[in-house]
């Protein structure tokens, strides 16, 4: 995945700081945040996300014992 800021020409046309690799009848998605997206708006998006993360892993992923950590990262809490 790549994210591009783009300029907006006029309603139906972006420009693009640069080439992306695609060819041409190619489709793209484009996500628009607006300035007015409301707090529903954002947790629809979280939920997703979070959806997403969810189905990344399974039902029977492992659980590691904090015995297994080599190094632990002092930024991490609980």
């Amino acid at each position: 995945m790549v994210i591009v800021k783009a300029k907006i020409v006029d309603p139906t046309h972006l420009e693009l700081p640069r080439p992306i690799a695609a060819d041409c009848l190619d489709c793209v998605y484009v996500v628009v945040t607006e300035a007015g997206d409301t707090d529903s708006e954002r947790r629809e998006w979280l939920d997703c996300s979070a959806e997403a993360l969810r189905n990344a892993y399974g039902e029977s992923e492992p659980d590691y014992a904090p015995s297994l950590i080599r190094e632990c990262n002092p930024d991490y809490s609980v």
